[in-house]
């Protein structure tokens, strides 16, 4: 069990946190997160993230780490994912990373090389005041131009990786993507079990049409209302998350509520859909599809005992 490490992902809303608590308990699990936002204090409605109480005494690890006015990113992500696995195999554990985000499961998976081919101060400044003054498109295309690969990989809303991307072409000469892919071909560093849960596209659309609106009863504005006053600026790595931008939108008079929470359901069903395609690209995974366990809970958990009892790597004959 020393060096098991078992991943539980899958797209926003398909009920990864209810299967991963049950998991940690049938295994003597701890869990760390695999979330961009969920590591921030503070960020509890907009990042869906775990009530203590639901964690049922299992421990979880990149919670509540950092203050939403601090920087982070998929290098810090990695550093602090290596040092919890082995805080939980020094207990004699098994370590279950539990999230949506793939390519920060990816950086620990097959330990990525994120060398930094140092920062560009000019260049960034430079971009910055460009997305700013012809919008965040505008800098995509210039990545497009460069990197076609990276430009479609990443989104032209996650500016802060459009420009590391353009970055690191200006100062190697070479495409971020490829670096990306060479990395990824890496044998993983854990004798690792790779678990895709996910349902119906029509389940996963109203299941997240139905938490955008329980977040916003629960009190979404509030919650992004009270960042802004602890000094969030609106550029500012937390603020970036899906539903925290629009509602600052909102707050900022720039659109209705109505068109605020719109457009949240809206990005986040495209951004399912961009993490279903990730997940498909990956190697060696276990697809578990809800619907046809008929939504039992047991039977997926006892689905994903039998695979790590059998020692299988992909969905075959389990």
């Amino acid at each position: 069990m020393q060096n098991k490490l078992i991943i539980l992902t899958g797209p926003t809303a398909a009920g990864k946190t209810k299967l991963s608590i049950a998991l940690a308990k049938a295994i003597n699990g701890e869990i760390i997160s695999a979330d961009s936002m969920q590591v921030y204090r503070h960020m509890d409605i907009g990042s869906a993230k775990i009530r203590p109480e639901e964690m049922q005494g299992i421990k979880h690890y990149l919670v509540d780490l950092l203050d939403p006015t601090e920087e982070f990113n998929i290098v810090l992500f990695q550093n602090y994912a290596k040092q919890a696995i082995a805080e939980i195999y020094g207990k004699g554990k098994i370590p279950i990373i539990v999230g949506g985000t793939g390519f920060y499961i990816q950086s620990v998976l097959y330990d990525i090389d994120f060398q930094e081919s140092g920062e560009d101060k000019a260049l960034r400044s430079e971009l910055e005041a460009l997305a700013c003054e012809k919008g965040a498109q505008y800098v995509h295309d210039i990545l497009k131009e460069c990197d076609p690969q990276a430009a479609q990989e990443i989104h032209a809303n996650n500016i802060k990786r459009v420009i590391r991307a353009i970055e690191f072409n200006r100062q190697t000469g070479q495409k971020i993507s490829a670096h990306n892919a060479s990395e990824r071909v890496k044998q993983s560093a854990y004798d690792s079990y790779y678990f895709v849960l996910t349902d119906k596209r029509e389940n996963l659309y109203d299941n997240i049409e139905k938490r955008v609106d329980r977040m916003i009863q629960d009190g979404l504005v509030d919650e992004v209302r009270h960042l802004m006053e602890i000094g969030c600026k609106r550029d500012s790595t937390a603020m970036q998350g899906l539903g925290y931008k629009e509602i600052i939108s909102y707050l900022m008079g720039e659109m209705t509520l109505e068109e605020a929470v719109g457009t949240i359901k809206r990005d986040t069903r495209h951004f399912a859909k961009r993490q279903l395609t990730w997940f498909r690209r990956e190697r060696d995974v276990i697809w578990i599809e809800k619907d046809k366990f008929a939504y039992d809970d047991e039977k997926m958990l006892n689905y994903i005992e039998a695979a790590l009892r059998k020692g299988k790597k992909n969905g075959e004959h389990i």
